[in-house]
């Protein structure tokens, strides 16, 4: 096994290939960007910013980290390591970058599950600082990136796999920096995701409708997985952290919270489907 910084970034102003020189990575036009001292670079510049601290918050990410540590969503990381290596001939090299990667769990998990004949290029990117302060911390293998999936800093047609988990997919920017063919690993929540904890935070649930697939231009799918599983959470501790870690934390009254925060056990769906798409050039 082998695992390498993914190399191919593009300048985020201008969009030329950086270049890395000592302790920063600069474009041919002189935009230049530090490396910090865990090993991280930020490519969001302020001008694409949309608030002074955009993404998870420290509390969030810290949540998120113990959370998927203690091995609650190690099934969905297993599905998608299974599917981003599914016939990867040996001695290959994959490029991959995580958008919207958080505490960088699902690479970290598809770093451990490739062979020894293989190698990954890996980066990771989200728009939260603290996400990428956490991963670059736990993980100095790959290449953590401060960025936005609206305007990726990756050179285009660079990318063998491109993962987004629970994220928000820019498919133009996807299609731009895959490679033709590459793979794009999407998951998304299922209706009943964590349906039992909403029903103890919201005083009703709004009807599910069934979704049907919508293909995004430039893209082939190829097949929808659905990871479904009884989930026990022990400890008023775990509970808190899984509703930290998700957005309902902010959309859920004072009284849903405090109806949360009473609970010693709980046991959750999780319920989320894979869809694994081609990168398809005549799409």
């Amino acid at each position: 096994m082998s695992i390498t910084p993914f190399q191919a970034l593009a300048c985020p102003l201008d969009g030329d290939p950086l270049q890395r020189n000592g302790n920063a990575w600069r474009c041919a036009t002189g935009h230049s960007f530090d490396i910090a001292k865990q090993g991280h670079v930020n490519l969001l510049p302020v001008q694409q910013k949309r608030s002074g601290d955009p993404g998870d918050s420290k509390a969030m990410v810290a949540a998120r980290q113990r959370f998927l540590n203690a091995g609650h969503y190690q099934p969905i990381a297993d599905a998608l390591s299974q599917a981003a290596l599914k016939g990867l001939p040996s001695h290959a090299t994959l490029s991959c970058l995580d958008a919207g990667c958080g505490e960088g769990y699902y690479l970290r998990a598809l770093a451990k599950a490739i062979s020894k004949e293989q190698t990954l290029a890996l980066a990771g990117l989200d728009i939260s600082k603290w996400a990428i302060l956490a991963a670059a911390k736990q993980d100095k293998g790959s290449r953590w990136l401060v960025g936005s999936n609206a305007n990726l800093p990756v050179q285009p047609g660079t990318l063998d796999l491109l993962l987004c988990m629970f994220g928000f997919p820019v498919y133009n920017e996807f299609a731009r920096v895959l490679k033709p063919g590459g793979m794009l690993l999407q998951v998304d929540a299922g209706p009943d995701h964590l349906r039992e904890l909403r029903e103890i935070i919201y005083p009703t649930l709004k009807v599910e409708r069934t979704r049907e697939l919508q293909l995004p231009q430039g893209f082939a799918h190829l097949n929808t997985q659905a990871i479904r599983y009884p989930l026990e959470l022990n400890g008023a501790d775990s509970i808190a952290d899984l509703l930290a870690m998700t957005p309902h934390l902010y959309r859920a009254s004072a009284e849903g919270r405090a109806r949360a925060a009473a609970l010693e056990s709980l046991t959750v769906t999780v319920d989320v489907r894979l869809v694994h798409f081609a990168h398809d050039t005549k799409g």
